[in-house]
């Protein structure tokens, strides 16, 4: 047998979300654990599709993304956050959020670069950056409000820090910044060559009012920033693997570097159909109410179970403390759920390096009304 010569990722095995699904499989339970929806996407993009696989577009699409698909996302941008990028130079489609991620890191961390992340934080980032040769430094937000004091945040800045990664609205917390994180944020950069890699794949769910502050608003940071977002979040087609980087030409140029040597370019049919559906702005402009309306139903019917409901101001994730039912690691915890009670969920420590356990799982929401409906039965006899 051959005998490898070392492991570039010797510390990382199966992610939390494979894990889960496969125990939910085995014992018939209820996947609230890993995140994408349970129902279909709307017809009429279907029919974009298949339109235009028909008609024969089914081959290399432009490395940097279909024109027209690109100006439908510099379009929607600028409606949403004030905020011009150049179709054709700075922005970029890419497949899915996650390969814009690693692009992004890819592109410019090398070795001993230091990245600041934020935990709970989305399983890519950190691996990515080891990979090339980077090194994290962690600032861990904790239950229940899962703050950040920024006075901590400078205290990790040195003559190392190349990027800052953030995930707003953040999975799996729920949490979304608020303008005093921005403008904090805004002075820690100020003077600094140091890049912010945003992940805002959830941008387009937020709740109760509340606006979501791109990165891309405040021209401070825009001008050092990579934003990625997602086609799977904002369309339920998280199978499609489409998303987007958006970021000045001086940072495209070289992520596209990469990229054309990462994946060269994303599928062209369903570029095509995005561009058309994208057309019309209610496609995406309800998904605040369409997503707050199945969150405020799980809350209500949990509300007089022994689980403790955090806030959820964004994302369709929904934190739950059961540190009244048990004292049990939230993996235990977890995995106990599926088991016995047919609901599967993710353990939070998942997204701590150390983890951190407080007794938190986290649910998806956004599934089927039968769905919901099961899993608050099933939660609700504990």
């Amino acid at each position: 047998m051959i005998q490898l010569p070392f492991s570039k990722l010797s510390d990382v095995g199966t992610t939390i979300f494979s894990q889960m699904t496969q125990l939910a499989n085995e014992n018939e339970a209820i996947n609230l654990s890993q995140g994408f929806p349970d129902f279909m996407p709307d017809t009429e993009l279907l029919n974009y599709v298949d339109h235009f696989i028909k008609k024969g577009f089914n081959q290399y699409a432009p490395m940097g993304g279909m024109i027209g698909l690109k100006e439908e996302i510099a379009r929607k941008i600028e409606n949403s956050h004030s905020a011009v990028y150049h179709p054709d130079s700075e922005i970029t489609v890419t497949a899915g959020g996650t390969q814009a991620i690693f692009t992004a890191i890819a592109t410019f961390i090398k070795k001993d670069d230091e990245v600041i992340i934020f935990e709970p934080a989305y399983d890519c980032y950190e691996p990515t950056v080891e990979l090339f040769g980077g090194v994290v430094k962690r600032f861990e937000m904790k239950a229940p409000d899962f703050g950040i004091d920024w006075n901590t945040v400078k205290g990790l800045i040195n003559e190392k820090t190349k990027m800052i990664i953030l995930n707003n609205p953040n999975n799996p917390s729920g949490r979304i910044l608020k303008e005093n994180d921005i403008q904090e944020l805004i002075s820690i950069v100020k003077n600094t060559s140091i890049l912010i890699l945003s992940d805002e794949v959830y941008e387009n769910i937020v709740f109760d009012g509340k606006q979501h502050l791109s990165i891309c608003k405040y021209p401070e940071l825009k001008e050092r920033s990579l934003l990625v977002a997602s086609f799977g979040k904002l369309f339920h087609i998280t199978g499609w693997k489409t998303g987007y980087c958006a970021a000045p030409k001086i940072l495209t140029d070289e992520f596209r570097k990469i990229h054309q040597f990462n994946v060269f370019s994303v599928n062209t049919p369903i570029q095509l159909a995005l561009a058309e559906y994208m057309k019309n702005e209610d496609h995406y402009n309800h998904l605040n109410r369409f997503f707050q309306e199945k969150r405020d139903f799980l809350r209500k019917g949990l509300a007089d179970t022994s689980f403790e409901l955090l806030d959820c101001e964004g994302t369709y994730f929904q934190a739950l403390k059961y540190d009244k039912i048990s004292d049990k690691n939230d993996f235990d915890f977890a995995s106990e759920l599926t088991i016995t009670h047919k609901v599967a969920s993710v353990p939070f420590s998942s997204f701590y390096k150390n983890k951190r356990n407080e007794n938190v799982i986290r649910l998806c929401f956004a599934k089927k009304q039968e769905t919901l409906e099961q899993a608050i039965e099933n939660l609700s006899k504990i």
